[in-house]
């Protein structure tokens, strides 16, 4: 068993890294496997989860790490076809939204710890500044990172939906979102298509990204290296091949890549964060 973990192991690691990527050794388990064979699943078979299996999920996200123990996540299960196919449309059209068995968005929350600090006569002054806001954040991460580990070890297939912050307001609007929440992103999980070609995707060198005490600006030989590995991928998934052009540039090279996003902190005012 132990060995065939491993060889499992080492084939996710190479599509991962390449023949130079990290060997698997002899420390694999079935924990490890779930996460370094995970993939973005675009094509959903039809199909339900249980609400055992969900509760099951949401649990696991629930036990993740949370800021302080104030846990700033609120999860809303869309279930109504009317609101996935207003969601779907917001997200730019994207048919996983609602073909997945279960489409979930996933909101920072600070309106029920304000609420109850409120109740108590406390002041929140300090809600106001940024870094309330990321700890909301990364709450909200590492939680909706513990739900989708979790589907994928009772074997469905996730991709994460942040195209609802293209349209972000009208998101608001629809799930009826009070001051001092935000959404983040959605997830849907389904029973993956056997035919839809997604794969383990590449992902930059280790020496790329893990510094050792100090930051290292990455080798030019590395950064190739990854480029290489991941236009590869595009290739074998008949897409636009050029990671830089295709991806990258169209992401950042200027404010209208952002498809609306660029708006994000006026609707983060009106909701209540001033990201002082």
């Amino acid at each position: 068993m132990t060995e065939v973990i491993s060889n499992a192991l080492q084939q996710q690691l190479d599509k991962r890294y390449g023949p130079a990527g990290p060997r698997a050794g002899t420390a694999g388990n079935p924990t490890l496997e779930v996460l370094l064979r995970h993939r973005t699943v675009r094509r959903f078979l039809p199909g339900t989860i249980g609400e055992d299996e969900l509760q099951l999920i949401l649990a696991a996200g629930q036990s993740a790490s949370t800021s302080a123990g104030f846990q700033f996540t609120s999860v809303v299960v869309i279930d109504d076809p009317a609101a996935r196919a207003r969601l779907a449309e917001l997200a730019g059209g994207q048919r996983l939204v609602t073909d997945a068995a279960v489409f979930l968005v996933w909101v920072a929350d600070w309106s029920r710890n304000i609420a109850l600090a409120r109740a108590h006569g406390h002041s929140i002054e300090a809600t106001e500044y940024l870094d309330s806001t990321i700890s909301s954040i990364v709450d909200v991460t590492l939680s909706a990172q513990n739900a989708a580990v979790a589907a994928e070890s009772l074997g469905y297939g996730i991709t994460f939906v942040g195209a609802l912050r293209n349209n972000i307001d009208a998101v608001i609007e629809l799930l009826r979102l009070p001051q001092w929440t935000f959404p983040v992103y959605g997830l849907a999980i389904g029973i993956p298509d056997p035919d839809d070609p997604a794969d383990v995707k590449p992902r930059y060198g280790q020496n790329v990204v893990v510094h050792r005490n100090t930051y290292t600006p990455p080798a030019d030989a590395d950064v190739t290296d990854y480029l290489e590995r991941i236009n590869a991928y595009y290739r074998e998934q008949e897409l636009p091949e050029d990671w830089v052009l295709n991806r990258l540039a169209n992401r950042i090279s200027t404010k209208e890549s952002l498809h609306g996003r660029q708006g994000i902190r006026n609707t983060f005012h009106r909701q209540g964060f001033e990201l002082r």
